[in-house]
C-alpha cells in the first residue's frame, strides 16, 4: 500500500481515521487500549469510508506527560502490523524515531510528526525509507504547549514557521512530494488562533504541499458550543461541530481530514463533491425524464388523457 494514489490531483477531500492506542487521549483514550479492538476499529473506519488510519501510542492533548518509548512501541506494533496485513494504509502518529523505524517495518506507509520536525534522526529515517511525511506545526512538547501560544499575528506566524520547518525537512533529504502539512490546530494555539488559521487556510494552501487539518472533537468547538456560562461540551458531543468544519474544510479544498467518527466525515466530503458537480458524478441525469402533466378545465393544446391515467398523462418535456 501507498499514499501516492491519495495525492493524486481529486476533487474528494481524504478522511484519515484516528484510533489511539492510549489510555489519556482527550477523546478516545482507553477505548482500544487491547490491540484487538484496536485492530476492529480500524477496520471497520475503512468499512465507513476511510482512506488511511492513524495510529497513535502517546497522548499529544495539552498538557499531557511522554511515555517512554519502549511502552509506545509496545501500544502501536501489533495494530500497525495487523491492520498493515490486512490490506489498510496505516500512518504511525509519533515523533520518536524508534518507533517511526519499527512501525515503518512493520507495514506504516506515513508518518505523522506532531513534533514539527525536530528529531534529524527522524527525518533522516523518512527519507531513507521513502515514506511519506506530516509535517505539523508545533512550538514544544505536549506538557507545556499551552504557554507557547502567543502571537502577533498567528496566521502569517505559522505559515512563517511551517515554511521554515519544510525547508528543514526537504534539506534532510526527504523529498519534497512526500510531505504533507498540517496547521496543528490546538496546539500551541487558543481557540481563537484556531479559528483564524481556519479562516485564512487558502493562505497554508499557497505553501504548495497538501493539508491535513485535525478540528475533530477538540476543545475550541466544545467552547463555542458553549450556551452562554455553561461549561463547554464534552468531547463525546462534539462530532456534529467536527461535521461542520469537515463540510468547510472540504469545500476550502483541503487533502485531508483527520477525525474520530469516519462515516459522518465520509458522507459530508461526498456532499461536497456532488454539490460541487452537480450530483454528475453521483445522481443519474433526469433530464430524460417525463414530465406529468394534469388534465382539466383552463389548459390550451393539453393531451387528452388516456382511459385509466386518472385524469393525467405523461408527455415529453419541452421549453414551452
Amino acid at each position: 500500500m501507498s499514499v501516492d494514489d491519495l495525492l493524486e490531483p481529486s476533487d474528494l477531500t481524504k478522511v484519515m481515521g484516528v484510533v489511539n492506542v492510549t489510555p489519556d487521549s482527550f477523546s478516545d483514550g482507553g477505548t482500544f487500549l487491547d490491540p484487538v479492538d484496536a485492530v476492529r476499529a480500524g477496520l471497520r473506519m475503512v468499512d465507513e469510508g476511510a482512506d488511511l488510519i492513524d495510529v497513535g501510542g502517546e497522548s499529544t492533548r495539552p498538557g499531557a506527560s511522554r511515555v517512554v518509548a519502549s511502552e509506545e512501541m509496545r501500544r502501536v506494533l501489533p495494530v500497525v502490523a495487523e491492520l498493515a496485513a490486512a490490506g489498510v494504509r496505516v500512518s504511525v502518529d509519533t515523533s520518536r524515531v524508534s518507533v517511526a523505524a519499527a512501525a515503518v517495518d512493520a507495514g506504516a506507509v506515513l508518518v505523522n510528526d506532531v513534533s514539527g520536525g525536530c528529531d534529524p534522526n527522524l527525518l533522516a529515517l523518512v527519507a531513507d525509507r521513502g515514506v511519506h511525511y506530516v509535517l505539523m506545526h508545533a512550538r514544544g512538547p505536549s506538557v507545556d504547549m499551552s504557554s507557547r501560544a502567543v502571537y502577533g499575528d498567528v496566521v502569517s506566524e505559522v505559515i512563517a514557521e511551517l515554511e521554515a520547518r519544510l525547508e528543514t525537512v526537504i534539506a534532510a533529504g526527504v523529498s519534497a512530494d512526500r510531505v504533507i502539512l498540517d496547521p496543528g490546530i490546538g496546539f500551541a494555539k487558543t481557540a481563537a488562533h484556531n479559528w483564524a488559521l481556519l479562516n485564512n487556510i487558502d493562505a497554508l494552501a499557497a505553501l504548495g504541499r497538501p493539508l491535513l487539518v485535525g478540528t475533530s472533537r477538540k476543545s475550541f468547538l466544545g467552547s463555542v458550543l458553549a450556551a452562554g456560562s455553561a461549561r463547554p461540551r464534552p468531547s463525546d458531543e462534539r462530532d456534529d461541530a467536527t461535521q461542520a468544519t469537515t463540510v468547510l474544510l472540504a469545500v476550502a479544498g483541503v487533502w485531508a481530514v483527520r477525525v474520530h467518527a469516519v462515516r459522518p466525515a465520509a458522507d459530508a466530503v461526498r456532499v461536497v463533491r456532488a454539490w460541487r458537480q452537480g450530483g454528475a458524478a453521483d445522481v443519474a441525469t433526469t433530464t430524460s425524464l417525463p414530465v406529468v402533466v394534469p388534465a382539466g378545465p383552463g389548459r390550451r393544446n393539453r393531451p387528452t388523457a388516456a382511459p385509466g391515467c386518472a385524469g393525467e398523462q405523461e408527455v415529453p418535456w419541452s421549453a414551452r
